[in-house]
């Protein structure tokens, strides 16, 4: 998309281009031009586009309301040209046919930005050093001096030129927002968020919260992460997994709640030591488990290594080996790998023996 703004008096032109054809791009288009004139026109002429103007009947226009902000913000007239009246903004028009004739011959740019930072230079060095519609002895720079300090002032802030949108999360902590995935904390997954979109950013709020900040992506199905999204979330489902481990443990085994008290107590990281111990429960059984932790405690060693010399001594008692680690298939192809079992009457044909073969008598 191209932006072109054109001052009436001096011919000055502004050129811009960018992917967003929406009204925040249309909005920043303007904010960018006007402080790059230093000021605001008074009165600003419109073709009959949405972003401008909605409906018209007759003499009564309707206007677009967030223009109207926008124009109230900046203290000047939002004016919508007749319908089919080419004429009335034809400085524009031949500005236009200027940029395509003059501007895009045999250029190349790298990317967005280097475009537009030619288009800038351009607008500055080469536009603005022609000569003057109204007076080709003269520069239309010349002109510009003129007619900037009758320019309105700038506003002191920023008009919130976004594109507001009302997004719901689902089960994983993702908005979607023109066709592309960007990452929100888990904190805040199957909520409404409000998405404020410009031309370079993207910001998730949760309420007047902003939870997420992403620079824009203009891509087809493209995924925008927030390293720290993805982080925390690991951290969570990590938490989560070694809480229901805990849980497990202490209904099987209530005693160990105070083996995890006193390790806790101690600063020896519960993480390791809930995943070693629910490998000596699965290994050994519930029964010389529960033996192995009732004798731990008794002698106050509750960590996960005193808890598995026990249950090894409780073990060689009973004249019972180590029990071998039993590997445990996760792969889901294998799980539901279904095996037919085989006739083995197969096998017994193959190893009997054959009974010998009868001799016959010939006549010579």
């Amino acid at each position: 998309m191209a932006f072109v703004l054109v001052l009436s008096y001096s011919r000055r032109i502004f050129l811009r281009f960018g992917f967003d054809q929406g009204m925040a791009g249309f909005l920043d288009g303007h904010q960018r031009a006007f402080e790059h004139f230093g000021g605001v026109p008074r009165v600003l002429l419109y073709d009959n586009l949405k972003s401008a103007v909605l409906e018209r009947f007759g003499d009564a226009i309707r206007m677009h309301p967030t223009m109207l902000a926008f124009s109230v913000h900046h203290g000047y007239e939002a004016r919508p040209v007749a319908v089919a009246r080419g004429n009335e903004k034809g400085r524009v028009e031949r500005s236009i046919r200027y940029v395509r004739t003059n501007f895009f011959g045999a250029r190349k740019w790298a990317n967005l930005e280097d475009l537009n930072a030619q288009a800038l230079h351009w607008c500055d060095e080469i536009a603005a050093a022609r000569p003057w519609p109204e007076d080709k002895s003269r520069k239309v720079q010349d002109a510009i001096l003129e007619e900037t300090p009758h320019l309105l002032a700038l506003p002191q802030d920023r008009f919130p030129a976004a594109d507001r949108r009302e997004v719901h999360s689902g089960k994983t902590p993702y908005i979607r927002y023109d066709l592309n995935d960007y990452s929100v904390p888990h904190t805040h997954v199957q909520r409404t968020l409000t998405v404020f979109a410009t031309p370079h950013e993207v910001r998730v709020l949760d309420g007047q919260a902003v939870v997420a900040e992403h620079g824009r992506s203009y891509d087809k199905g493209t995924t925008v992460e927030n390293p720290k999204h993805i982080a925390g979330l690991m951290e969570h489902k990590m938490d989560a997994r070694k809480h229901r481990a805990q849980d497990r443990l202490i209904a099987a085994v209530p005693q160990v709640r105070e083996i995890l008290v006193r390790l806790a107590e101690r600063g020896d990281p519960l993480g390791n030591s809930v995943q070693h111990l629910c490998k000596l429960l699965d290994r050994f059984g519930l029964a010389d488990f529960t033996a192995a932790v009732d004798r731990a405690l008794a002698a106050n060693s509750p960590h996960p290594n005193s808890i598995r010399m026990f249950v090894e001594r409780i073990r060689l008692a009973r004249g019972l080996a180590d029990a071998p680690a039993v590997p445990v298939v996760t792969a889901p192809h294998l799980v539901r790998l279904q095996v037919r079992p085989h006739n083995l009457n197969t096998y017994d044909r193959l190893t009997a023996v054959a009974p010998p073969k009868k001799e016959t008598d010939h006549d010579d």
